[in-house]
């Protein structure tokens, strides 16, 4: 079990980098939802997204560990490898990131800005994870997981400004890629002892942790098809699996055409822009709503980084 010392500790060396980020209660999503909806904006880090604090912890501790090491790898949708890209080029290490063919060109651009050699490889992200995984071992480079307990610590101080911000809250809807940010919530919540309900969102189309979570084992699955690229996963991780399955209260499931609506709503209503797992949370809470009335709720809106084509199109959608 991870502690509260780890936890504050991490959000200690995130904060050296980056401020917390806000957390607002907005009037209009409140009306929605009949619920007093908070959205804790991690669209605003330095990378628009949140996966950055998992990138500075872990690699932080990898420098410390192996001071020899000069060149790491990840394989990421997206998010993931901008932040490796980031916080590699803080310390002076090489990045390398494996994307699959057809990924979104702008976070492309964005990964390569922050220093990083981009590399495209297999039609979706276990083969590119995989491809990753013999590169490292051809080029004698850190593999950096999408996973490790190291970077939920980092992700995890999202959830300490959260609950720190905001008292009493009854359920947190987090969005599920591989599951750090969701074991993050988990872990803070349960450190602080709160009694907070956790609820995990995926895609219709990418329901690999709803199926496991429901038969109690790691269910993989042949194809992750859905427009929100963080939620693309079709193969869990075992470890945040076992996680999720002890602190979770349940998984939702949405459909693109919901965190479509929910990418809409979330820009009439705050005129902050969220990808698709950035607004499957929301799509999650609209879903229950008949669930949440007169309660104190949070979504975590975990990134804003979507292609402006795709989002100019969704934005154009009739409700």
């Amino acid at each position: 079990m991870t502690t509260l010392d780890e936890l504050r500790a991490a959000a200690a060396l995130v904060h050296t980098v980056m401020p917390p980020t806000p957390q607002y209660c907005w009037p209009l999503l409140a009306r929605r939802l009949g619920a007093e909806l908070w959205v804790k904006h991690e669209n605003h880090t330095p990378i628009g997204a949140f996966k950055l604090r998992g990138g500075l912890v872990y690699l932080d501790k990898l420098r410390r560990a192996e001071p020899r090491v000069r060149g790491v790898v990840a394989a990421t949708r997206g998010n993931h490898g901008q932040s490796i890209a980031f916080a590699a080029q803080r310390l002076g290490l090489a990045a390398t990131i494996v994307v699959p063919h057809g990924n979104s060109v702008e976070k492309n651009r964005a990964t390569a800005g922050f220093g990083a050699r981009l590399v495209e490889a297999g039609e979706d992200f276990q083969a590119a994870l995989e491809y990753a995984a013999a590169l490292a071992e051809r080029e004698r480079l850190h593999l950096v997981p999408s996973f490790h307990p190291g970077l939920m610590r980092g992700v995890a101080s999202y959830a300490l400004e959260l609950f720190g911000a905001v008292a009493e809250l009854d359920t947190v809807y987090v969005p599920i890629g591989l599951g750090s940010g969701i074991c993050g919530v988990i872990a803070v919540r349960d450190a602080l002892g709160l009694r907070t309900e956790v609820v995990g969102v995926v895609a219709a189309g990418a329901p690999c942790y709803a199926l496991s979570f429901a038969a109690g084992a790691p269910i993989s699955t042949n194809a992750a098809d859905t427009m929100a690229d963080g939620l693309a996963v079709r193969v869990p991780d075992p470890d945040a699996l076992a996680m999720i399955r002890r602190g979770a209260a349940r998984i939702v499931t949405v459909s693109d055409s919901e965190i479509r609506r929910a990418m809409r709503i979330m820009f009439a209503d705050t005129h902050n822009l969220a990808e698709g797992a950035g607004a499957a949370p929301l799509a999650a809470a609209l879903q229950e709503r008949d669930r949440l009335q007169g309660k104190r709720v949070a979504v975590v809106q975990s990134g804003g980084n979507i292609d402006r084509a795709l989002f100019a199109e969704v934005l154009a959608e009739a409700d």
